[in-house]
């Protein structure tokens, strides 16, 4: 099996298109030697679903993804024996190619894969989510040979392109939902895969692990403490770092430490969650001002509007307005 590319944006098919690089780089204001780094990289699926007019070009691109060689976790999951380990490869080795983190949960008769956007402080471009979600789709089909499929699909955004989407994925569609995600049976895990091929699966893993080994892909470290502070301010607890360093199993001094290697800290990582969760509410809620100050863990509502006018130099008010007048 070849080593799958490591680009998440399917630039061949964005060239079919129209698109080069180089245009969507320039587009997006990001030179072409960060085009894979954090925020940039948001800024460049925005630019292309900016620029795109075909509504259901994510859809057409996340299936073909696999075939086409895009996408190192897919590829690699196909190989997987089963549905539960190709979940699992997925979740771990797509953060090599962008900074996105894959959680599966397993509750009663279902099994949820949701899509965490790590360094998101928008609303997530409606062609990137597109576009791994049919992906995740087409690897369900693909590798259980059909047997395996969605019974929901939740997307955060507001209710648009609904026929499209009930179409393509042929389940019911639940709008501004808390994240993007898929839904399936839980029997569905334990599908087997009819592209699993063991050699190949086991050889590329190990250079993956190498690469992980090496430090390559966005921190781990930095994505667990993300999901953490989510989950803390999701229950109305404060999000300390005694307390959240309690939820990773480790002492609040070696979280400090760890997060000062990767060249951050814990406030500057509450205050990306704080950021990156008040844009998705105020674009794809109506909650006031008030209520989503309670719900970041503020103590009062006027230091949200201090923090969100250092975030995006004006209010979050103005803010949602600006966002449905782009959206319009």
């Amino acid at each position: 099996m070849p080593v799958p590319s490591t680009f998440s944006i399917p630039l061949p098919a964005l060239a079919q298109a129209g698109l080069s690089l180089e245009r969507l780089c320039e587009r997006a204001g990001v030179a072409p030697a960060k085009a894979w780094i954090t925020r940039d990289f948001f800024r460049l699926w925005a630019a292309a679903d900016e620029t795109l007019e075909n509504r259901s070009a994510g859809l057409r691109f996340g299936a073909e993804g696999i075939a086409r060689g895009h996408g190192v976790a897919s590829i690699v999951a196909l190989h997987a024996p089963d549905f539960r380990q190709a979940l699992a490869a997925l979740s771990r080795y797509k953060r090599l190619t962008c900074p996105e983190l894959v959680e599966i949960e397993v509750e009663g008769d279902e099994a949820t894969v949701r899509y965490r956007w790590l360094e998101a402080t928008n609303e997530v471009p409606r062609l990137l989510v597109d576009t791994t979600l049919a992906s995740l789709n087409e690897l369900a089909r693909q590798g259980a040979g059909g047997q395996v499929k969605p019974i929901r699909l939740e997307l955060a955004r507001r209710a648009m392109d609904r026929a499209l989407l009930h179409r393509h994925f042929d389940c019911p569609i639940v709008f501004e939902a808390p994240h993007d995600a898929m839904v399936f049976h839980r029997a569905a895990l334990d599908a087997p895969f009819v592209t699993a091929d063991g050699g190949a699966f086991a050889r590329v893993v190990q250079g993956l692990e190498s690469r992980l080994a090496e430090g390559d892909g966005h921190s781990g470290l930095v994505g667990e403490l993300r999901v953490a502070i989510a989950r803390q301010l999701g229950e109305g607890r404060r999000p300390s770092v005694a307390a959240l360093a309690r939820r990773l199993g480790v002492s609040s001094r070696t979280l400090q430490r760890r997060l000062g290697e990767c060249k951050t800290s814990f406030q500057q990582q509450l205050d990306e969650v704080r950021h990156t969760t008040a844009s998705r509410l105020l674009a794809n809620t109506e909650l006031d001002a008030v209520a989503i100050a309670m719900l970041l863990g503020f103590e009062e509502p006027n230091s949200f509007s201090r923090a969100f006018r250092a975030w995006e130099k004006t209010t979050p008010a103005l803010w949602r307005e600006r966002q449905a007048r782009i959206h319009a």
